[in-house]
């Protein structure tokens, strides 16, 4: 059986934003055992997991990324929506547009210092819709 539910967050500014609790506060029902997918509906941000107890590893991810795909890279034709544009769609590639997690005893079972993040590439973001997918 599958139940899927949906939420909304930000915008968020540029970075990688934990939305753990938004996602779990957006299951209604969960079974004893399964799995969650939480899905992006978006192409220019993405999701992962990673460590959420300290704020530098954020930091150091968004070095990271946007000195991998960085703004006005000569040669690149999509630009429609300004010089982040391609680069954002070049990092959600790389993060991903969805993560699994196991559910066990009704819980995600998440490892201790792990937390999902929102990996928001855009410099003026939009509101970014997510599907959740419990699969029991």
């Amino acid at each position: 059986m599958v139940t899927h539910y949906s939420f909304s967050a930000g915008p968020f500014p540029r970075g990688f934003h934990l939305i753990t609790q938004n996602v779990f506060d957006a299951v209604e029902r969960w079974p004893e055992q399964g799995i969650l997918q939480v899905f992006i509906r978006h192409t220019s941000a993405g999701i992962c997991i990673n460590e959420n107890a300290d704020t530098d590893v954020r930091h150091d991810f968004a070095l990271f990324f946007d000195r991998l795909a960085p703004e006005n890279i000569p040669g690149l034709r999509h630009d429609i929506e300004g010089p982040d544009d391609m680069p954002a769609h070049i990092k959600s590639v790389l993060s991903g547009t969805m993560v699994s997690i196991p559910i066990i005893n009704g819980r995600a079972a998440l490892g201790t210092w792990q937390g999902i993040f929102l990996c928001e590439f855009r410099i003026k973001a939009t509101r970014r819709d997510f599907i959740i997918s419990i699969i029991e």
